[in-house]
């Protein structure tokens, strides 16, 4: 379970419209992740930009980069994102989903699950070991 400074660290490195941005484009990408060079492009932002949000990043455990040649690809840390919604989870709802559910639904009240489409499962690049796609965040919590 995520501790509270953790969650703090995770929540301060989100807080930036930039980092922000970074994380939603990197979970986007899925496992493989994204070459450095274009999340500066997607975002408009500089190489050295970039550099700063994405060590912000990496130092709340909220990506992971590698090198691939010349080029750095980083990609989410999906258990760390995972972790930080069930300590929300956990906290708001005293481990009763039923009290949580209407926190997590999206706008048109579908489970957070959806995904941009209300009838598909979380990406499997997005459950925890051992988690199926038909179960959902709340339920875990």
């Amino acid at each position: 379970m995520m501790r509270e400074d953790q969650a703090l660290s995770a929540f301060a490195a989100l807080s930036q419209e930039h980092r922000l941005r970074i994380v939603r484009l990197l979970v986007e990408a899925g496992p493989e992740g994204m070459a450095a060079g274009v999340l500066g492009e997607r975002l408009g932002a500089g190489s050295s930009k970039m550099s700063f949000h994405l060590s912000h990043l990496e130092q709340a455990g909220l990506v992971r980069s590698r090198r691939d040649g010349r080029q750095i690809i980083y990609a989410v840390e999906a258990a760390t994102l995972s972790g930080l919604i069930a300590f929300l989870m956990k906290d708001c709802c005293g481990g009763r989903p039923e009290i949580c559910a209407p926190f997590v639904s999206d706008a048109d009240g579908e489970s957070p699950n959806a995904c941009n489409n209300p009838r598909s499962p979380a990406p499997a690049h997005l459950l925890s070991p051992g988690e199926t796609a038909g179960r959902n965040l709340v339920e875990e919590a």
